[in-house]
């Protein structure tokens, strides 16, 4: 198996995309908005996906709720973005924790019905003031033990309904005063400043997955943005945080990474990374999209040692669904939602 997440280019599996799968054997596979138009539609390009691999690959999705959702309405339920759980959570704590698991369980048993085992959910990014509306409303809250205990909730309701979620964006992309899909944003505050946005992720640095931040922070690797940088990656992210789950980079698309994809992939492996993500997002051409998927196919090396184990850890982490009561679920979520309906 080769070390990437790759995707495909629209609602049906193409021939030569087929081909590129089995010849190629990419770990896992990402869905995204162009993918998904209805529940039967879905369920078979994923059973497509796992004939062309020959195995039942992890099939990962950004659903987070709020304006990150690529199951839309009507064919799928609408879920509150994160910042709304905490709202609730500033009421009252535990019903904010409640709330939070309860509507990932939920969401998680859309994706897992699907064949869908991974999520890039939650955000644990703390925004600041002034800082790019990018993050906004995907985060909890302000401060790390609220975002941190939300987000082991959302984890927790994840892995309820057999899905394995990734936190994101390690090690915080709330300060990012531009959007990295579109250049490089820049951190400029010192070590003890960001030691809070760290604080968050320490609390779920048992998260079964992490995705990486595109940003370039001076006060520990002046050159290299965190999915490059082995500095931050050995040294903030797996020693200061203690993460040891699997760690992807975020797309290998977007605008903060320069070069060539095949050069962005190696970079991001060479530095720590335990596999690379490439989504095209910004592409609509299939063969474009091909183009792009085959190129970090073949610069991704092959999964093994310690990646491999921790690819395996998180396999294994989207296999513990519960037998749950979804009626119940539904309606005590819809309960804490409606008891807290004047929350902003």
């Amino acid at each position: 198996m080769k070390a990437c997440i790759l995707s495909v280019s629209g609602r049906v599996l193409t021939n030569e995309e087929k081909a590129l799968l089995s010849d190629t054997q990419p770990w896992a596979i990402i869905l995204m908005g162009r993918s998904c138009v209805s529940k039967t539609q879905v369920k078979k390009l994923v059973d497509d996906i796992w004939a062309a691999l020959g195995r039942a690959c992890l099939i990962f999705i950004d659903q987070e709720g709020g304006r990150v959702a690529r199951l839309k309405a009507p064919e799928w339920p609408v879920f509150p973005p994160a910042a709304r759980y905490g709202a609730i959570y500033q009421q009252d704590a535990q019903k904010g924790l409640e709330a939070t698991r309860i509507g990932h369980t939920l969401m998680g048993l859309e994706l897992s019905s699907l064949g869908i085992h991974a999520d890039c959910s939650p955000c644990v990014d703390l925004p600041v003031p002034g800082a790019h509306d990018i993050i906004g409303d995907r985060a909890f809250g302000l401060e790390p033990v609220q975002a941190g205990q939300l987000g082991a909730a959302a984890l927790q309701g994840l892995r309820d309904a057999g899905v394995a979620g990734v936190i994101k964006h390690i090690p915080g992309h709330g300060r990012s005063k531009v959007d990295s899909h579109e250049e490089l944003p820049v951190v400029s505050e010192g070590a003890n400043e960001l030691a809070k946005d760290f604080a968050a992720f320490e609390m779920v640095n048992d998260a079964p997955m992490a995705m990486t931040a595109h940003i370039l922070y001076p006060a520990f690797d002046a050159n290299e943005p965190a999915t490059t940088s082995s500095t931050i990656i050995s040294d903030v992210i797996r020693g200061r945080i203690g993460f040891d789950g699997l760690l992807m980079s975020d797309d290998l698309g977007m605008k903060a990474l320069g070069g060539p994809l095949s050069e962005r992939a190696q970079r991001a492996v060479n530095a720590g990374c335990d596999v690379v993500l490439h989504c095209s997002g910004f592409e609509k051409d299939p063969q474009v999209i091909l183009a792009e998927m085959t190129e970090v196919a073949h610069a991704a090396p092959e999964l093994q040692n310690k990646a491999l184990s921790r690819a395996k850890r998180a396999e294994s982490d989207s296999t513990k669904q519960k037998d749950v009561d979804v009626l119940a679920l539904k309606e005590r979520f819809d309960a804490l939602m409606t008891e807290t309906e004047t929350v902003s």
